[in-house]
């Protein structure tokens, strides 16, 4: 499996946080390594084109945004 880079975009804000950690959680229940990064920069969010919060990247497609996806949820968008 190629290197797989994940990004979770968000204010910091709960939801944000909370997505997260569903993703590390998903991961782990799915023995995955990744690059995972949490990017909190307004202007790299803006630059991602980025309009609802909390968002998820996978390998630098937007796969989510405006939503918390549940543990279940991002495990979908990863196998």
């Amino acid at each position: 499996m190629e290197n797989l880079t994940i990004k979770v975009y968000g204010s910091g804000c709960k939801g944000c946080q909370t997505l997260h950690q569903n993703v590390i959680d998903a991961l782990a229940e799915m023995n995955i390594s990744a690059d995972l990064q949490y990017i909190t920069d307004m202007q790299k969010i803006m630059e991602a084109g980025i309009m609802g919060m909390p968002a998820l990247a996978v390998n630098d497609k937007i796969v989510s945004s405006g939503k918390v996806l549940s543990v279940a949820d991002v495990k979908k968008y990863l196998g």
